[in-house]
């Protein structure tokens, strides 16, 4: 007799996911189960613990065994792992340490204590009437809650009256997302360093210059390992990405310090039998590194990369350490050299049109070997309802292409865009699709 399948649940399961989840090894002896939407988990203000209740209903509804529960979402998927995991006994880390990682200012206090790779940064009051930039953290920098959904209310400022600006918005939105926050703080015992922050404190940091760039690694049985590089270029004058590349293009000495730097800091984080994606700027004139945020899950948005160089996509990872299984993976066994996944972007608001269907989309994908494609708003959807955004832009589509040289990936990036023939209305001025260089 074969054996059982096993059964994952993933929270957040999405269409978008489930063509390289059903890629792994051995998805023939898995069978992924959906636990909660993407819409329960981040629509507008979310409970955490109604959401434990929903996770709860269907947990207990299932007959059989419940084998992994996993997920590749922020904040609330990142802590519901763990918060369900030590319920129905399924291998994640703990709560603490991703709480350690999601919290900036938490992260950053981690940081301290094992590199020197970080920012000035600092706290910024904003209950006061008069906010004030951090003693010791200099313009240009950004401000940003201590939590947050992609790069929501993330601002760039070069002056006061910016700064000002920016306080005045994160201070009205930073509920939504630092509410339920709080709610989870409370489930743990805080260092005094610490006591009293909460989930709606606002951050400011002295801004990083440089090239951006991910690594991707995992902690298992108190062993950290670094198994992937990726460039994230931006549109040019923007600091929207325009596509994250892998591999890296960076020099070697360069690679061996970004897996020097993230082993020690996940190591003082306290993570294990979990994936994750530490984002860093790389300046080449002073040859440093320095870490702009710990993301404690591998990202979603590099499986296809993965995928189209190694020949396996970054979700068996995250499958193996749950299931406790050795996660390691060969490399360099996919069909193309290299891969990058692009941010089709809209830089103002505007009304899409023209959306294509499933159907079209599938044969621009068969049409144009080694490209994927997922556009992000709906037909006649105006942007600024699109969830999840960036303060700057709003993603249109996102393209996945493999090739064997960049000359090949722009190639097909080009191809998708014209082939998909969105249009926009624009309802502001500044709409516009921004060339990349």
């Amino acid at each position: 007799m074969s054996p059982q399948p096993k059964n994952i649940f993933v929270l957040g399961l999405d269409e978008a996911n489930l063509p390289t989840l059903n890629a792994v090894p051995d998805a023939d002896t898995y069978r992924f189960h959906p636990l909660l939407t993407i819409e329960e988990l981040q629509g507008g203000e979310v409970s955490v613990s109604d959401l434990m209740g929903r996770a709860r209903a269907i947990l207990d509804a299932h007959e059989g065994s419940i084998d992994a529960i996993v997920g590749y979402w922020d904040f609330p998927v990142s802590t519901l792992v763990p918060m369900l995991g030590s319920e129905y006994g399924t291998r994640t880390t703990s709560l603490e340490s991703v709480v350690k990682c999601e919290h900036k200012y938490w992260s950053r206090l981690e940081q301290q204590k094992v590199i020197d790779a970080y920012p000035p940064f600092g706290r910024v009051d904003l209950g006061s009437a008069d906010p004030q930039p951090p003693e010791g953290v200099s313009f240009p920098m950004w401000l940003k809650p201590a939590l947050a959904y992609s790069s929501e209310l993330a601002y760039g400022v070069k002056d006061m009256a910016e700064f000002r600006t920016a306080v005045d918005t994160i201070r009205e939105g930073i509920g939504r997302v630092g509410r339920p926050f709080d709610a989870v703080l409370d489930l743990l015992d805080l260092p005094p360093e610490m006591e009293g922050v909460g989930g709606q404190v606002c951050l400011a940091e002295e801004a990083m210059t440089g090239i951006q760039v991910a690594v991707e690694g995992y902690a298992n049985n108190g062993d950290v390992t670094v198994y992937g590089v990726l460039d994230s270029i931006n549109y040019p004058g923007s600091s929207s990405f325009l596509r994250h590349q892998y591999p890296s293009t960076l020099p070697p000495s360069v690679i061996h310090q970004l897996h020097e730097v993230s082993e020690r800091t996940i190591r003082q984080i306290g993570m294990d039998a979990a994936t994750f994606s530490i984002e860093y700027f790389y300046d080449p004139q002073t040859e440093k590194i320095s870490l702009l945020e710990i993301n404690p899950r591998h990202s979603q948005s590099h499986a296809e990369l993965f995928h189209y160089v190694d020949g396996v996509p970054n979700h068996h990872r995250m499958i193996r350490l749950a299931l406790g299984e050795d996660p390691v993976t060969p490399s360099g066994k996919g069909p193309y050299r290299l891969a990058a996944k692009w941010y089709y972007r809209w830089f103002g608001e505007g009304t899409v049109h023209e959306v294509p269907t499933p159907e079209r989309i599938a044969a621009i994908e068969r049409d144009i070997p080694g490209v994927r494609i997922d556009v992000v708003p709906s037909e006649g959807q105006k942007l600024s309802t699109v969830p999840g955004q960036d303060s700057y832009s709003y993603e249109i589509a996102h393209i996945f292409t493999g090739a064997d040289d960049e000359e090949g990936l722009r190639r097909k990036y080009d191809q998708c865009v014209a082939a998909l023939g969105l249009t926009f209305d624009e309802t502001a001025p500044g709409g516009r699709d921004v060339k990349s260089s």
